[in-house]
């Protein structure tokens, strides 16, 4: 990467060329700094460091004018919080952008993210939760020549914390709105978007040498390709999108160095209206783990993005055991179902009722021979395995049925409540445990005392067969507006280490400013988001989180 002193040289240069296209300048950014003061703690297994003080901090700086656009973004995070990738260890600018837009064109150089469609053959993004960053560095244009229409063209080299693979990655996508083009459609209020994208990895197979044996190697492809396909149609409150990609030969250490090719087709239903609204989705993908670096594994380098088809979960043992999209292929689906009971009727009441029920469900893929190539291993240099398309394996990885009930009772005070049922298969997500079978009961009770003062509390039960058993959670949160909150909460396994992971948290906001002290235990486990999962270790001791946008 580019070494932190040619971005400071390169800002005042950006503020110039900023003030040259327009006189008027705006700055904006935002500061985000977590700390931890560990402490040791053998009960819950944490890890000894040396360091007093861990932090991951980013500070990120634009200027934007008429037509000019430019970034750079800070990082310390030379000490880091547990659980991240050794090279994740760091500090610099690793992050710097110029961006130029004037009527229906935009070039951007520098580091960028982009999405190509749902993200099957490109996805970069930003998530510090997980330690993801897999930013381009190099060029992108896009493109709008008519009304309805957009290309997007780029190339440049990806982001691995500190440094950037030596892969080229380079793309092409194209929308086009046939309602631009045909305008009986829009005047019966139809919307359809066709979208076509192609995505090259340039790998020197020379970087990696893979032996079979003592005497052979793999002979690696220097290129693959991916191609993705989409059509989206909506009409009034109706939308459907369906979408297939496709990846040339690639191995790499996800799947065990086999020439099979990869694919993933997904075909998505949703409805909405007043008061209503349902999700129907199915998706399955074979062999589509794709990174800029082929002997990679953990959560960097990815170019695509798979995603996990399960409800995110906020509450806390809902939130346990979440799913991870399974590399080597999987079915998955989904289905949402949201309902509004008017006020006045018999279950609305006098404010109304509102209904949410999930389903999720993700199972293996039927291989001829075998059951499974995680449990089973891969063979290297060979062509991969076989599965017929709508054939399913006999293993569930996932499934979890949830009904949510969210009920006004007085002007004051309301309730949800929500019942979880969830199989985990420990065994295939994290190599080990078995079957995990779980019901979850949640009260989440809000109490507004004042205009300025509110008590909210969650009562929370886990029966749990496997792992460690059954789980209680309890949290008190009281809101002082505008300025205060106060939380408390204790996390209690009461199966089989009678262990309580307890927190204190103050929160104090001021217009842009947020600031949170705490301390306490966090248990060990996966942070998840949308199919991609960071193992977290045990910790405990003091909490500082400081936020500011300007």
């Amino acid at each position: 990467m580019a070494k932190p002193f040619v971005c400071l040289l390169l800002l005042p240069v950006l503020l110039m060329t900023a003030f040259s296209a327009s006189a008027q300048v705006t700055v904006s950014g935002s500061v985000q700094s977590d700390i931890l003061f560990p402490q040791d703690d053998e009960k819950i297994g944490t890890e000894h460091t040396d360091d007093k003080v861990l932090t991951n901090t980013y500070v990120d700086l634009k200027l934007g004018s008429k037509y000019v656009e430019a970034g750079t973004r800070f990082e310390f995070l030379q000490h880091p919080l547990p659980g991240y990738e050794p090279d994740f260890k760091g500090w610099g600018l690793p992050h710097f952008y110029v961006k130029g837009h004037y009527k229906n064109v935009e070039l951007t150089a520098g580091d960028f993210y982009e999405q190509f469609g749902s993200g099957f053959v490109l996805r970069t993004y930003e998530e510090r939760s997980l330690g993801i960053d897999n930013a381009l560095r190099g060029g992108r244009i896009v493109y709008s020549p008519v009304p309805g229409t957009t290309i997007k063209a780029l190339s440049g080299k990806q982001r691995r914390y500190w440094h950037h693979n030596d892969a080229l990655v380079s793309g092409v996508d194209v929308e086009v709105g046939l309602e631009q083009y045909i305008k009986s459609l829009e005047s019966h209020g139809t919307h359809i978007m066709l979208g076509g994208s192609w995505v090259n990895k340039h790998e020197s197979a020379s970087d990696d040498a893979i032996f079979v044996d003592v005497t052979h190697k793999l002979n690696l492809p220097e290129f693959v390709n991916a191609w993705d396909a989409r059509l989206n149609l909506t009409h009034k409150g109706f939308s459907i999108l369906a979408e297939y990609a496709q990846k040339t030969q690639d191995p790499s250490f996800d799947n065990g160095y086999h020439y099979g090719k990869g694919n993933v087709a997904m075909l998505s239903a949703s409805y909405s209206q007043k008061g209503m609204s349902i999700l129907l989705q199915a998706k399955r993908s074979q062999g589509m783990s794709f990174r800029s670096c082929r002997s990679m594994n953990g959560t960097s380098s990815f170019i695509n993005h798979l995603p996990a088809f399960t409800h995110d979960q906020t509450y806390a043992l809902a939130a346990q055991y979440p799913y991870a999209t399974n590399p080597d292929g999987e079915w998955a689906f989904q289905g949402e179902f949201g309902y509004s009971f008017k006020k006045g009727t018999a279950l609305g009441g006098k404010y109304g009722t509102k209904l949410k029920l999930n389903v999720s469900h993700v199972r293996g893929l039927k291989y001829d021979g075998i059951k499974n190539p995680v449990t089973e291993g891969r063979i290297m240099g060979s062509d991969g395995y076989k599965s017929s398309f709508f054939k399913m394996g006999d293993e569930t990885y996932y499934q979890d049925i949830d009904i949510q009930i969210d009920k006004r009772f007085t002007r004051d005070f309301s309730l949800i409540f929500m019942y979880m049922n969830e199989r985990y298969n420990m065994t295939i997500v994290e190599g080990h445990g078995g079957m995990i079978k779980s019901n979850i009961l949640i009260a989440d009770g809000k109490y507004k005392f004042s205009p300025k003062l509110t008590l909210r509390c969650e009562l929370q039960y886990q029966f749990c067969e496997g792992d460690d058993g059954d789980w209680a959670f309890g949290l008190a949160e009281l809101s002082w507006a505008p300025h205060w909150m106060f939380t408390v909460s204790d996390m209690w396994n009461c199966g089989e280490t009678n262990v309580h992971y307890y927190q204190a948290l103050v929160t104090y906001s001021l217009k842009a400013h947020r600031i949170q002290a705490g301390y306490g235990r966090t248990k060990a486990g996966f942070n998840c988001s949308g199919g991609v999962c960071r193992w977290v270790p045990a910790t405990r001791g003091f909490t500082l989180s400081y936020n500011y946008s300007f």
